[in-house]
């Protein structure tokens, strides 16, 4: 049971999408739910991407940047981030589920943008670009998933990105404790590492 919250109020409903507008530090937020918070430089799981997979994703990709005016949510989701979802699919052979309705508690419920059911990933879209409050949002929708999910896995994975720009995280559930990486990565000009890492998250789970 949570004690004493510093920012959180009890008696308020607190949806996913809220996470992103609250003002207050991740740590704060994050004590208040429980968990502690980390920033290092991940190791990250790496999988193979045939080059073909990488060719055609990357001209979907180069499409939309070229001729595509990418200034809306809508615009970014459909020309830059489906590709590379509909990618990965495609390459592990597994299913996504986009919007994905869950409910833990009053303050853990929303819809999770790209959930792979069962395969303890999620992957968010940074609204407005800003990939520090998204990232507040993703660490919310992990603590969700850890109480959600009847997975034992011991590391929950997950992605925020603007389309543009793709950051990762994950949730140690034995120690709970949200880790930020350090890294950044670019699409289109590091999509075979941004692939790698997403393919090779799924792939992990299966060995």
């Amino acid at each position: 049971m949570i004690q004493s919250p510093k920012v959180l109020k009890p008696t308020e409903t607190y949806t996913f999408s809220r996470y992103f507008e609250l003002p207050y530090d991740i740590e704060d937020v994050l004590n208040d739910l429980g968990c502690q918070f980390d920033r290092r430089r991940l190791t990250l799981p790496q999988g193979n991407v045939t080059d073909e997979a990488v060719q055609a994703v990357k001209a979907q990709i180069e499409d939309g940047v070229q001729y595509v005016g990418l200034r809306s949510e809508q615009a970014r989701r459909e020309f830059l981030i489906a590709p590379l979802i509909r990618t990965v699919c495609r390459v592990t052979d597994r299913r996504v589920r986009v919007e994905y309705p869950v409910t833990v508690s009053d303050w853990l419920k929303g819809t999770l943008d790209y959930y792979f059911s069962g395969e303890n990933l999620l992957v968010i879209e940074a609204k407005r670009d800003n990939l520090d409050n998204g990232f507040t949002q993703l660490a919310a929708e992990l603590i969700a998933l850890d109480q959600w999910s009847d997975s034992s896995s011991p590391i929950l994975y997950g992605a925020v990105t603007t389309g543009r720009d793709w950051q990762f995280g994950l949730f140690e559930r034995q120690a709970r404790r949200i880790v930020q990486d350090l890294d950044l990565y670019r699409v289109p000009e590091e999509l075979v590492a941004t692939l790698s890492v997403l393919v090779g998250i799924l792939d992990q789970q299966t060995d």
